[in-house]
């Protein structure tokens, strides 16, 4: 039987022309030969194994050959797939100019085409792939992985319509030799990437189940960068795709991100590693209960994260001292989204108090940030977004910030979230005024009654003077800002 999977090397060797000294094609040309008409297999093997090595320093050209006879030798077939991989994904090793990548890519990417022009080629090299003989599942799967980088909408249509395709290539994930199984999770999330169709049969082929095996086993946020590409894969088939939301959460791998968050008490030294991990896996959970989903799905999900203990553990992060401040940032933003518009979520986000004496309330020790000019930019919006969250669709919530406000429910002794807004709204800082003005909007929105209720707050302006009302006061910094804006044009305009 003819490998026709083997002659598209040939097909594609013959028809791309790079210019190289004569005696290397020479030598090209005579191994070709000896592939094509040696009666000896340890010959054929030996000239294959030649033209993979000529394959890493030398694009092959004008040349054509056959391996009719060879298609159940394991090692030619190795030889001959590591050496498509090297043509088609110029993988080098040294440092290369920007110009001489590009040309290489662009090499890749009319090979790849040459390659997949008959779908045959892409349905063998599925089949090699059942092949347990490491020499030929391996460097199997290294290119099949380079042909989806290069055209991966045609790969994917392939694999697609080839029976059990995508079946054989979740076989890696149990392959018990881990290069195999690791470079497997890489042609996974090439497989999956903006295809919908073949992310719903990866899920349904138990990839939850096994991704979060590999997950635990590798060590969750502590593991290395098999945890990264778990996680990745993970984002690939759950982001924008509803029907594999809904069957993560039905399947209960919900309640297996929980232990994903036990950060514990030291929190000094975080690895890059450790970082990169635990904000793909705050993605996840975003993803999940992203506003973009629909509403019975997001609200379905976060009430699954407050009755397994998700919300709870990351609020703990979010009180923990020595977190990195983009994992905060992401974890604020993170929380915001699971209590969004979820009344039991943003009760319990309510009675969250941080671990101070005395004891603070989380929202105050959060607005603190939010109205101090020295946090970082992300930090303050991912803090206004999260007050945004915890006010929406929440009239009891904006009924409580609003009483913080009122000169009945002010305790001197301590620091209140209507204190807070107020400095903010009134401070020398731009951005903290934008902040507690946008944050005050949210209190009142679409609530009638807390409206009234901001009317009756007065504010001590100076020392011996009346107090006045928020709204007056308002009104008289416009005013101020106003008769400035008009004299500075005014003057230009002179000028």
């Amino acid at each position: 039987m003819c490998p026709c999977w083997v002659t598209a090397l040939y097909n594609i060797v013959s028809t791309q022309h790079i210019s190289s000294s004569q005696q290397i094609n020479k030598m090209i040309q005579k191994l070709c030969d000896r592939v094509a008409s040696s009666t000896l297999l340890e010959d054929r093997r030996d000239a294959v194994r030649a033209l993979k090595s000529l394959s890493k320093v030398q694009m092959l050209s004008e040349t054509s050959f056959s391996l009719s006879s060879d298609s159940s030798d394991s090692e030619i077939i190795g030889y001959t797939l590591d050496t498509l991989y090297n043509i088609i994904s110029n993988d080098e090793e040294e440092e290369q100019d920007e110009n001489s990548q590009k040309q290489g890519d662009d090499l890749g990417v009319q090979f790849t085409e040459i390659y997949i022009k008959d779908s045959e080629n892409v349905t063998l090299l599925l089949t090699l792939l059942e092949e347990f003989d490491f020499h030929v599942r391996w460097p199997g799967v290294k290119l099949l992985t380079a042909l989806l980088k290069n055209q991966c909408a045609q790969v994917q249509g392939i694999i697609l319509v080839s029976p059990m395709g995508v079946s054989r290539l979740m076989d890696l994930l149990a392959d018990s030799r881990e290069v195999i199984r690791n470079d497997g999770l890489l042609l996974l999330q090439q497989l999956t990437k903006g295809n919908a169709a073949i992310q719903k049969i990866v899920a349904f082929e138990n990839a939850f189940e096994r991704l979060l095996d590999i997950i635990t086993e590798e060590g969750t946020s502590d593991g290395g960068i098999v945890v990264e590409d778990c996680l990745l894969l993970l984002l690939n088939l759950l982001k924008n795709n509803s029907s594999n939301q809904n069957f993560f959460k039905e399947g209960s791998y919900i309640q297996r991100m929980r232990p994903w968050f036990e950060v514990g008490d030291d929190n000094s030294g975080w690895s890059a590693q450790k970082v990169t991990n635990l904000h793909l896996m705050l993605q996840l959970v975003r993803v999940l209960v992203s506003p973009v989903n629909s509403p019975g799905a997001t609200s379905s999900c976060q009430k699954s994260m407050y009755q397994c203990g998700l919300l709870q553990q990351l609020c703990t992060i979010l009180m923990a001292t020595g977190v990195p401040a983009d994992i905060l940032t992401e974890t604020i933003n993170t929380v915001s989204e699971v209590i969004r518009g979820s009344q039991v979520n943003q009760d319990y986000f309510a009675s969250v108090n941080a671990p101070s004496n005395p004891p603070r309330p989380a929202i105050v020790v959060l607005l603190m940030s939010m109205v101090n000019e020295r946090q970082p930019f992300v930090l303050r919006c991912a803090v206004l977004y999260c007050f945004q969250c915890f006010l929406y669709k929440n009239q009891k919530g904006q009924g409580e910030i609003v009483a913080t406000l009122l000169p009945s429910t002010i305790d001197a002794n301590s620091i209140s979230a209507g204190q807070l807004l107020c400095g903010g709204l009134f401070s020398a800082d731009s951005l903290s005024n934008w902040c507690a003005a946008v944050a005050l909007a949210h209190a009142l929105q679409d609530n009638p009654t807390q409206k009234e209720q901001l009317l009756r707050v007065q504010l001590a302006t100076s020392l011996g003077n009346p107090p006045v009302s928020l709204l007056q006061q308002c009104t008289n910094i416009l005013s101020q800002v106003t008769h400035h804006l008009l004299l500075n044009v005014g003057k230009s305009m002179l000028s």
